[in-house]
């Protein structure tokens, strides 16, 4: 665990280990599909080619939990690293792994502070993983220190969109509840999530030398399911953006 780690990060690691494997019960069959899928309402990436190629190349999943993703990639032929800040989520990565009859480093940090040299990777991502549970004013630095020139940076989580339209039981619906302006750290009580404002998003990446390639606003179809969250909830998802995939790359 690095040193400098956050009293959030700590928290959120014990949350972690603590509902790691209720939530891979409930979820199991929905995320383990035998292709790359993004987000909630698991949108194939060869639909929205965010990645692209990974073959030969380094890739930091950055928030692996179970390392679902990062499985599927290294059998795509990927150099993979998956990083959790949760050693339980670990050990579901492992038994996964076994399973699958993969091998790759996983290791056990918070994401503000990874202890990898800089320059180590072509791509780093994450599907809701460390940058919806990390301070981005910490881990997007992170990411740009551990990418080589050229190298991508892709993650989705929810939107600002969602963010603002949370009722209390973490619920979205038409009426806005939170500020927008000032959106940073979001504690339940339980976990602490993060979420910017668009434009400071783009300053932050900006200010650490990435340079943003796409924002990707996923839309569910009419008749999609997830184990996450309800009909009521994607037919929100239909109106307005409740997910976002941000790509920026580190200039060259």
């Amino acid at each position: 665990m690095p040193e400098k780690a956050s009293e959030e990060a700590l928290r959120n690691r014990a949350y972690w280990d603590r509902t790691s494997d209720e939530y891979q019960e409930r979820h199991k069959e929905f995320i383990r599909r035998p292709e790359p899928r993004w987000g909630v309402w698991q949108i194939p990436e060869s639909e929205l080619e965010v990645l692209g190629d990974v073959f030969g190349k380094d890739v930091l999943e950055l928030g692996c939990g179970a390392a679902q993703w990062s499985i599927l990639l290294a059998e795509q032929g990927a150099r993979i690293v998956g990083l959790d800040n949760s050693e339980r989520q670990l050990e579901h990565a492992r038994e996964l792994m076994a399973e699958a009859g993969v091998d790759f480093p996983l290791v056990h940090s918070a994401a503000e502070e990874v202890p990898l040299p800089d320059d180590s990777f072509d791509v780093i991502f994450c599907d809701h993983g460390a940058f919806t549970f990390s301070d981005p004013y910490r881990t997007v630095p992170e990411a740009a220190r551990l990418l080589r020139r050229g190298g991508l940076l892709a993650f989705s989580k929810l939107s600002a969109f969602a963010a603002v339209a949370e009722d209390e039981q973490q619920r979205v619906g038409p009426i806005l509840r939170r500020d927008y302006f000032g959106l940073h750290a979001i504690d339940d009580g339980d976990v602490v999530t993060y979420e910017l404002p668009y434009g400071e998003w783009i300053r932050l990446f900006r200010a650490n030398g990435l340079v943003v390639e796409d924002l990707i606003e996923l839309r569910p179809a009419d008749d999609a399911t997830s184990t996450y969250w309800d009909e009521a909830e994607r037919d929100w998802a239909r109106r307005w953006p409740s997910e976002s995939i941000w790509k920026a790359r580190k200039a060259g």
